[in-house]
């Protein structure tokens, strides 16, 4: 979905002069987010067999404000709330709730997630509404008689932390918002009242959990027949209707005291879950402050733990900057030094970071430039370095779902909400109308066993009641060196956020790239464990891999890596691109 700003002349002179020589020069004026000069934008050669071209326009320029996520139909939401004379905050907890209507593969009302607030003002916000472990969780309850772990953390009712999400969105509003939880609830009603016509993305997600969804009380919704909802139906969701409708009404009291707490205890006490009222009542989401970091004058604000996103990226940067200057896109070097950067930056997110509350992060130390120095010195920049010996040295689910919103007043808003998995848990709210989450893998049910992306980690991040599971969620905002607003950025797909957020973040500051090419240009990850540099399929040239192979690289192909929507502050507005590699829309005005 696609809204042009209002002065079409503005908008093809904008655009013009964004695709215009290196030489060129353009400005954006102060209302599009007040800084004095936007760096011009260079042309990009991507590998001879990658999926997309170099070069392609942006999906969504808007002069005045811009929301991208998942789903045109949430990101038109957030852009109403905006039209009505909503801001940013107002636009994105409108967003938030339509994704749990059009989106309920990662949207969601039944799990939680991040959300970075930088207002016009220079006023800088985190607000943690990850959920939580319940009050009778235990540190081993997913191994088994023998001590091996199970699928429990997975699948089913045991595998459900409290949610944060309604409480999250609604603190956001309350702090910062200037509508009523009714008025930005109201989009998201009607889409659930009236319903929305399924698409084939949505057909897609279903068939790909119809094993284990199935198996619960949504099954008759989602799965009519036995099969999954085709592509042309008309998706009517009066329980979800009825629910919002308690929030938009009764507030967050509603859902963790009221009925609607009552029928999610009721529907864990069905299944075997553990999940009380107690632990509905004493949710709370918390503020934080942004890690502020900065990589080459620019300053990245993005999340504290109990997310790992933020610091992991800064780890990883300041590694980067070490360098006077950046690799050649798509180069050897450049994969060799993304690859060493991300490696010991996951070996320390896995070994120390975990809820503050519970644990003591050395914050200072990860993020600061002196030990990226020490780190540089363990890279060799001949031969690539085994995750065993960093470690000696230096002694996410798929299913998440970002969006990105900046108001007309340069208000800016990077959200990462999820379920973790695919459509969570499975479990679905008898009467209520939505999904509950699997976040309890996000723990190390067993410290140094791979949780199911792979990520090996460590004590820190053990089971513990009330403590919140750690996260590689890096919703962030990125500044310019004067100060002005750039980047609204943010991603989905487990520990792969980190990397493919920063990725997106350094195409466009390192390599000049345009948003649009910046989105497109292949990924790579690395996580210490497996130790394996990852790429998507035709993302590097053969002879990238024959050299990278020689410097002793474990190469590991993927179809595609990561799940980014961002907004770019351009001449005359901002450009809006959702992931290429999948479904969404970016839409303003």
């Amino acid at each position: 979905m696609r809204h042009l700003t209002s002065r079409p002349g503005a908008a093809l002179a904008a655009l013009a002069c964004l695709l215009a020589a290196p030489l060129a020069s353009c400005r954006a004026p102060a209302a599009a987010g007040g800084a004095p000069a936007v760096p011009v934008r260079q042309s990009v050669t991507f590998p001879a067999g990658w999926r997309f071209a170099a070069g392609a326009p942006p999906e969504a320029f808007a002069e005045h404000a811009m929301v991208v996520s998942n789903s045109g139909l949430a990101s038109a939401a957030g852009s109403e709330i905006m039209r009505r004379g909503g801001n940013a905050v107002d636009a994105a907890v409108a967003t938030g709730f339509a994704l749990a209507v059009t989106y309920p593969v990662a949207g969601n009302i039944g799990g939680g997630g991040y959300m970075v607030i930088r207002m016009a003002d220079g006023r800088t916000a985190a607000l943690d509404y990850r959920e939580v472990a319940p009050l009778a969780a235990t540190r081993d309850m997913y191994l088994d008689a023998s001590g091996r772990l199970t699928d429990r953390s997975v699948v089913g009712h045991l595998a459900v932390g409290v949610p944060g999400a309604v409480a999250g969105m609604a603190e956001a509003l309350r702090r910062y918002g200037t509508m009523s939880l009714a008025d930005v609830l109201a989009p998201a009603i009607r889409l659930a009242a009236e319903g929305f016509v399924v698409d084939s993305n949505f057909t897609r997600g279903l068939a790909g959990a119809q094993s284990f969804m199935t198996r619960f009380e949504g099954a008759s919704l989602f799965y009519p027949g036995g099969a999954p909802l085709a592509p042309g139906s008309r998706l009517v969701q009066p329980d979800l209707a009825r629910t919002l409708r308690l929030i938009a009404e009764r507030g967050t009291d509603a859902f963790y005291r009221g009925e609607i707490a009552d029928s999610l205890v009721a529907e864990m006490q069905r299944g075997g879950g553990i999940i009380t009222k107690a632990d509905l009542a004493r949710y709370t989401p918390v503020w934080r402050e942004p890690i502020r970091s900065t990589y080459r004058g620019y300053t990245l604000l993005s999340m504290p733990p109990s997310s790992s996103g933020g610091v992991t990226m800064a780890e990883a940067l300041n590694v980067l900057e070490t360098y006077e200057r950046p690799a050649p896109f798509g180069s050897a070097a450049y994969a060799h030094r993304l690859g060493a950067a991300y490696q010991r930056a996951f070996v320390d997110r896995n070994e120390l970071l975990g809820d503050p509350a519970f644990v003591d992060v050395p914050l200072g130390r990860l993020t600061s430039k002196a030990y990226a120095r020490e780190l540089r010195r363990t890279i060799d920049d001949r031969r690539a370095t085994p995750t065993p010996e960093v470690a000696g040295r230096m002694a996410e689910g798929t299913h998440t779902t970002h969006y990105s919103v900046v108001d007309a007043r340069g208000n800016a808003v990077a959200t990462t909400t999820t379920l973790n998995n695919s459509y969570g848990s499975g479990v679905y709210v008898r009467g209520a109308g939505f999904i509950l989450n699997d976040e309890m893998d996000d723990f190390a049910a067993q410290p140094g066993k791979p949780n199911m992306f792979g990520l090996v980690q460590g004590e820190r991040n053990a089971i513990a009641p009330g403590k919140r599971m750690l996260s590689a969620m890096s919703p962030t905002v990125v500044l310019d060196p004067a100060g002005g607003l750039l980047l609204v950025v943010g991603a989905a797909g487990g520990p792969t956020i980190i990397t493919g957020t920063s990725q997106v973040i350094l195409n466009v500051i390192d390599h000049r790239m345009s948003l649009a090419d910046a989105m497109r240009a292949p990924r790579l990850h690395h996580q210490a464990l497996p130790d394996t540099l990852r790429y998507e399929t035709g993302g590097l040239a053969p002879a990238v891999m024959d050299s990278l192979r020689a410097m002793g690289h474990a190469l590991g192909e993927r179809g595609s890596l990561v799940n980014v929507n961002a907004i770019m502050r351009v001449p005359g507005g901002y450009h809006g691109v959702h992931e290429p590699r999948a479904a969404g829309g970016a839409v303003g005005y």
